[in-house]
């Protein structure tokens, strides 16, 4: 049987774009670049500062998890393949959208191959399938021939590292930086002739508890499309906050705040009384105190400041949390909120599907809304980001901060 790496390999070299493709490619470009500018001054983006660039962008895009999510493999597709195609494809030959799209089909098919049982064991899996997948991504940007593509995958395994219990902390982007690095130099390696085999990747899917004979070259570059988050925290927690910003609550009446859902859902969802901001991006609890509580849960909402509000605190030791049996996935089932208010009312809601799932696209008018907060106080518009100009960009307002 072909090699997995020799599989993607090939796939990745032969690689010819279509309409759609280079639309959602166009598309992650806008909204990575949008959610890495919007962290350029956060204190971990300062931390990468020493970092190369491709790194460095990484940890930017996604300190403040409102990146794009892939949804069957549970990975941030974008936050990985956007800045190793811009990083590499500057005087090389593979063009940002194809090394895009080469590293984000790899990256989408090694983590559907990893699986809900890889996820739910405690790896992350944006950094165990995206070391590999950016390796694939900057060989094709230095246009290097399936050989070489494979052997670079394979060069990356030993990077193909990251777990969840980094989550609320300075580590979790730090990783995915980490996994960028580690599949530029792997690429840089394989084209300066380094040797490696292929089978390495087969040999590593098993040990984390992947199924290589899952990888299916055939299908749409990225399969089942990119969910694009609308509030920025983890992802399980775009159902929630959505769901129950549709209540018509007083915050001061609230009694008691009941949240049913399957427990797949909640698995990246660790810190219960979440402490600083970090930590309320992955608290199902702060995710229904800032819901009630903010017109919209956006960057302020995930301050310190405002997860240490009294009256966020309050509600957060308002929620009782019901967990259905079972799940293989962050949209699993339906949530179903129930919010007891001092005069015996019970508001109630429920949802499978958040705005901006694939199931749910985000429309226009939400994407740029999304780009222009990002942006805000910035001399530059999204509009005109193409992938020949977006590395300036970002190294005009992300360089040495």
């Amino acid at each position: 049987m072909t090699s997995v790496a020799v599989t993607l390999a090939e796939w990745a070299a032969g690689l010819e774009p279509g309409r759609e493709d280079l639309e959602l490619a166009h598309r992650s470009l806008l909204d990575t670049v949008a959610v890495t500018l919007a962290a350029r001054d956060h204190r971990v983006t300062r931390l990468a500062a020493e970092l190369p660039e491709g790194a460095r962008w990484a940890v930017a895009g996604h300190v403040l998890d409102f990146d794009d999510l892939h949804m069957p493999s549970t990975t941030h597709v974008s936050v990985v393949c956007v800045p190793t195609a811009l990083a590499v494809s500057e005087g090389a030959g593979g063009g940002g959208a194809r090394a895009y799209l080469a590293a984000a089909g790899v990256m989408a098919r090694l983590g559907t191959a990893l699986g809900w049982r890889h996820y739910s064991a405690g790896w992350h899996a944006t950094c165990t399938a995206g070391a590999p997948a950016a390796a694939a991504g900057a060989a094709v940007a230095l246009g290097l021939p399936a050989e070489r593509i494979a052997a670079a995958m394979a060069l990356a395994v030993p990077a193909a590292g990251g777990v969840q219990r980094a989550f609320g902390t300075d580590a979790k982007s730090l990783q995915v930086g980490f996994a960028v690095e580690a599949g530029i130099r792997a690429a840089r390696l394989a084209a300066a002739g380094a040797q490696a085999d292929p089978a390495a990747l087969d040999a590593w899917l098993p040990l984390v508890g992947g199924d290589p004979s899952a990888v299916d070259p055939s299908g749409p570059i990225v399969p089942n499309g990119l969910a694009i988050k609308l509030y920025p925290c983890c992802y399980a927690l775009q159902r929630p906050i959505s769901a129950l910003s549709g209540l018509s609550a007083d915050p001061a009446a609230v009694r008691r705040i009941v949240l049913r859902t399957p427990e797949a859902t909640v698995v990246p969802l660790i810190h219960h009384r979440p402490q600083d901001g970090l930590q309320g991006k992955f608290s199902l609890e702060y995710a229904a105190a800032t819901a009630l509580l903010d017109t919209y849960a956006g960057f302020g909402s995930f301050t310190d400041e405002a997860v240490r509000r009294d009256e966020a605190r309050r509600l957060v030791g308002l929620v009782e949390t019901k967990l259905d049996p079972g799940g293989d996935w962050l949209l699993d089932g339906e949530l179903e909120a129930e919010v007891h208010m001092a005069d015996g009312t019970v508001l109630r809601a429920r949802q499978q599907y958040p705005p901006g799932s694939p199931a749910r696209p985000p429309t226009p008018d939400q994407l740029a809304a999304k780009l222009a907060d990002c942006v805000a106080g910035l001399d530059t518009d999204p509009a005109a980001w193409t992938w020949e100009n977006a590395a300036t960009t970002l190294r005009r307002y992300c360089h040495d901060r």
